[in-house]
């Protein structure tokens, strides 16, 4: 299938306000945030004034830091340093405890809620009881839910021991149970489970351009992807799917369609695409790339 591009259906707790000069003005619930956003690079559509008057918080980055991407949140009287936001569709009812990071995250990428749902619906397809779903690069676990609250048995795996446990709180907060916690480099847990003979219905990953391992393992994107995939292809059951997520800039959704076909048997009809959110200027910005399939499809 050609690449689409498409806008998650709607979320109530999200809004993307206003887009441009590097940043993007954002509702998540009740507050209203700026932060950096490396591909809007046109012009904004709203004055600084009525960003700063609308922002409850702005993140600034600390050009001097080693870190380039690292910085600072700063806070107006009354904006709480955690908050609460929910997300619902059909039965499906999330919600996520969100938090300022010094990487100008979070907790939650909103885009990712078209995949939620294709989550929910295929898994909700399946004939069988509690279907396994493996997360990797789960992150605070929006998938994970999406693939619980669908009755999946749920492998989520992350290196960073804070954001797993960050994904727990998010769980308990959804009324959800039947999720199982690995800290430990995702490639590294992945080749084991070949070894083991594990089968899954379902595999979601979503990997960085590059990271660390829970034991300091190296991840760089283009010279481990190819291998983690052809791993991922030994685990997929007769009748799973796949979805695959890519932030890195300078990927089209060709790339992540490609891996896919080449990786996997029976990967056909693959849907691949952009997700993007549209401003109140109807500015699309672009939030990363994906390919998705289901064998039964």
């Amino acid at each position: 299938m050609f690449p689409q591009y498409i806008q998650p259906a709607a979320f109530s707790d999200y809004e993307l306000i206003d887009s441009g000069n590097f940043e993007k003005l954002e509702r998540f619930g009740q507050y209203v945030l700026a932060r950096p956003e490396p591909q809007a690079i046109w012009h904004k559509a709203m004055t600084e004034d009525e960003w700063k008057n609308k922002a409850h918080a702005w993140f600034r980055l600390n050009v001097n830091a080693h870190n380039k991407e690292r910085g600072e949140w700063v806070l107006k009287k009354g904006m709480p340093q955690q908050w609460q936001v929910n997300y619902a569709y059909k039965e499906m009812k999330l919600s996520f405890r969100l938090g300022m990071t010094s990487f100008k995250h979070v907790g939650l990428f909103p885009e990712q809620a078209e995949n939620w749902n294709f989550i929910y619906e295929n898994i909700k397809s399946l004939q069988i009881a509690n279907p396994e779903v493996l997360n990797l690069f789960a992150y605070t676990g929006g998938a994970s839910l999406a693939a619980c609250a669908a009755g999946a048995k749920v492998t989520h795996v992350d290196s960073v021991k804070q954001v797993v446990t960050w994904s727990r709180e998010n769980m308990e907060l959804s009324g959800l149970a039947n999720i199982r916690w690995i800290v430990e480099d995702a490639l590294k847990f992945v080749q084991r489970q070949v070894r083991k003979g594990a089968k899954y219905q379902g595999i979601i990953l979503d990997p960085p351009a590059y990271g660390r391992g829970a034991d300091g393992e190296k991840w760089i994107l283009d010279e481990h992807l190819a291998v983690m995939v052809d791993c991922c292809n030994k685990l997929l059951d007769d009748n799973g799917f796949v979805v695959l997520n890519l932030y890195s800039m300078g990927f089209s959704p060709l790339v992540a369609q490609n891996i896919l076909e080449t990786s996997f048997v029976g990967a056909k009809n693959v849907q691949s695409g952009e997700l993007y959110f549209e401003d109140k200027a109807k500015h699309r910005l672009p939030l990363g790339i994906f390919a998705r399939f289901n064998k039964n499809s």
